[in-house]
């Protein structure tokens, strides 16, 4: 009996210290998970959206080479797909007609099939869209893809000069020309074309110029069936998909090589913001814009969705349609977003279902006033260029970055912020003539390693502007880097904010002015609008300084003294603009961008500008009217800047 009481004794202390083992050793574990819970939340704050980011990136990349083996390679392959699983699904809502997914395959499908018996276009040959937004943009882009034909996508907003040079860098065989684009195009374009064996073709039922075809007219004389899937046939992703030009600021555009991979890639842009199938997007961008036509029109596709297309942006129009065709998310960039916050404000300002914004060039500022009058609207603010090689998304929200370089983002691209001199409009080396990298929280020029993985494609038919976008033996021999032409900063969390454009940000007595900034700084007062800075030249002075032209808010009137004052306060000294000018509307690019070279060419003169110019007179501490007598006086030197 003694016996087996001491076993059960003993098997009770051993189960009791079996438990208080476990107890202990689940009480370490918790106490373990806590301290490193809170060690990640301190020094890593952004531990758990960094590693989310990096592992949706990487499944993407996953699905992207597990379609490629099973044979969808491009676009077309995509949407191919599509329509098999949802044909009768809207894909396109156009001026309140609904396409779905059969009837844009049915129409390209004829689209194809009209150049296949008329056009005498093979796979591989180019050709060029002069076509507004609408669906026949797409049935023609869709179309020519269907027959293997790299499309480049033209500005509708250049004049005839550079329409010729972007077809003949090209080396387009035909241009398609939309009805709605005719009036705007010089009838000599359409006989350079045909005197450079270029075949022109009208999307209209007939055609006002000899030996130029037409597209509408022959639609129903052909078959909507597919024509062979083997015309289209990619042998890999590194093939041309198509051509999207440059803006061309800096000289005539130049067309940047988009690769069926890079293609694909960009139509992922959504998914990273948690988009499905169920969203519907608005789209107002110019569809020859990459935006639009591939993280839109491409983003729609890959994600089974539905688009309200628009010929063109209205802002009074905008809030109306998403309220009408239920929009959940829509694309921007430049300065849309400060268009809808510029417009009256209204009592269902918040009245919609929109809960994503993607796109780049969204100013702090107006971001905040957007999310505080619009609601709580998702904005993904990303950085990228149509030919660069690599892209940063802000995936946090973070108001302002343009993007975020996570404790994981080492592992999906290589990238650095050199040291740059602004003065001398060159990068900072070392004395092995290596360049330098930047500190954080200085702005530096962001340059991206080409790899690989992360390929640099150029452009087409211009090697010396191709190899001039890169820099070689930055670090090491023999290493290369894309040159964005950039100026961003980087934060201790590593968010990337962007600076300027380099040529943009100018130096005035010794010091770099950064004009996005003060552009900010401005447009904080009530009564500006909009604000566009610039550096100008004056006569016997080293380095640019400080212009502003400025729009007023309706029935505001310009407060040179307010403005003086809120300038001393938040700016120094070398970075108060010297003159405004005060304008009606702001020019701007077709993708909402601020135009500056004819603002800085045109300069301070009131000889040469009939708008109103303002000075800024310390003595009196306010911006007076600028007068010949003191333009005189700063051309001559003798008031002194």
């Amino acid at each position: 009996m003694h016996l087996k009481s001491d076993q059960t004794h003993s098997f009770i202390c051993l189960h009791y210290t079996f438990l208080s083992m476990a107890c202990m050793w689940l009480s370490t574990v918790a106490g373990g998970i806590l301290t490193l819970f809170v060690s990640l939340k301190i020094f890593f704050p952004y531990f758990w959206e960094d590693l989310v980011f990096f592992l949706k990136r990487k499944r993407l990349k996953s699905m992207i080479k597990k379609r490629a083996k099973n044979g969808i390679l491009t676009i077309i392959d995509l949407f191919t797909h599509r329509v098999g699983k949802i044909p009768h699904k809207p894909f396109l809502i156009y001026e309140g007609n609904v396409h779905t997914y059969e009837d844009v395959d049915r129409r390209s499908n004829r689209v194809a099939q009209v150049f296949l018996q008329y056009g005498a276009l093979k796979k591989g040959d180019t050709v060029a869209l002069l076509m507004c937004n609408g669906p026949d943009f797409i049935h023609v882009w869709f179309g020519l893809a269907k027959l293997g034909c790299v499309v480049a996508f033209l500005n509708f907003n250049v004049r005839s000069r550079s329409l010729l040079h972007c077809c003949n860098t090209c080396a387009a065989k035909a241009v398609v020309i939309g009805e709605d684009c005719l009036g705007s195009i010089e009838t000599e374009f359409i006989f350079h074309l045909l005197e450079n064996n270029i075949t022109v073709w009208l999307m209209s039922t007939s055609s006002p110029f000899p030996r130029v075809g037409t597209i509408l007219d022959k639609l129903d004389k052909v078959p909507d069936h597919p024509v062979s899937s083997h015309l289209r046939a990619a042998n890999n992703g590194k093939c041309t998909a198509m051509y999207i030009f440059t803006s061309g600021s800096t000289g005539f555009p130049k067309a940047a090589i988009i690769t069926h991979l890079r293609a694909l890639s960009a139509c992922l842009a959504f998914i990273q913001c948690g988009a499905t199938s169920q969203d519907i997007m608005y789209l107002t961008l110019p569809l020859y814009h990459i935006s639009a036509s591939l993280l839109g029109i491409g983003g729609c596709i890959e994600l089974g969705a539905t688009c309200v297309l628009k010929k063109k942006f209205s802002a009074s129009q905008f809030w109306n349609d998403c309220r009408k065709y239920n929009v959940t998310m829509f694309l921007y960039i430049g300065e849309l977003c400060r268009y809808l916050c510029n417009q009256p404000r209204k009592e269902g300002d918040r009245v919609h279902k929109v809960r994503i914004a993607l796109g780049n060039g969204i100013r702090p500022a107006v971001w905040k006033e957007f999310l505080m009058r619009f609601g709580p609207i998702k904005i993904f603010e990303f950085y990228g260029s149509t030919e660069g090689n690599v892209g940063f998304f802000n995936y946090t929200n973070k108001i302002g970055a343009v993007g975020r370089a996570g404790i994981f983002s080492k592992f999906l691209h290589s990238f650095e912020l050199l040291k740059y001199d602004i003065s001398k409009e060159e990068l900072m080396k070392d004395k092995h003539g290596r360049c330098k990298k930047a500190q954080i929280g200085e702005p530096g020029l962001l340059v991206t390693q080409v790899t690989r993985e992360a390929p640099f494609s150029g452009y087409v038919g211009n090697n010396e502007a191709s190899e001039k976008k890169l820099l070689r033996n930055v670090f090491v021999k023999g290493d290369v880097y894309f040159n964005t032409g950039d100026l961003l900063v980087m934060d201790d969390n590593g968010f990337l904010y962007f600076t300027d454009r380099v040529g943009d940000t100018f130096r005035w007595k010794g010091e770099n002015v950064a004009t996005v900034e003060v552009a900010e700084i401005i447009t904080m007062m009530d009564f500006i609008q909009e604000a566009n800075v610039y550096g100008v030249n004056v006569k016997n002075c080293e380095g640019r300084i400080g212009m502003a032209a400025v729009v007023l808010k309706p029935n505001q009137a310009f407060d040179g003294e307010r403005l003086y004052k809120h300038l001393v306060d938040f700016l120094p000294s070398y970075a108060r603009p010297r003159f405004v000018r005060i304008m009606d509307a702001m020019q701007i690019t077709p993708t909402f961008k601020h135009q500056k070279m004819h603002l800085v060419d045109e300069g301070f003169n009131p000889e040469i500008i009939s708008e109103p110019l303002y000075f800024l007179h310390e003595p009196s501490c306010s911006y007076v009217p600028l007068t010949r007598e003191i333009y005189k006086n700063v051309a001559s030197g003798e008031i002194c800047l």
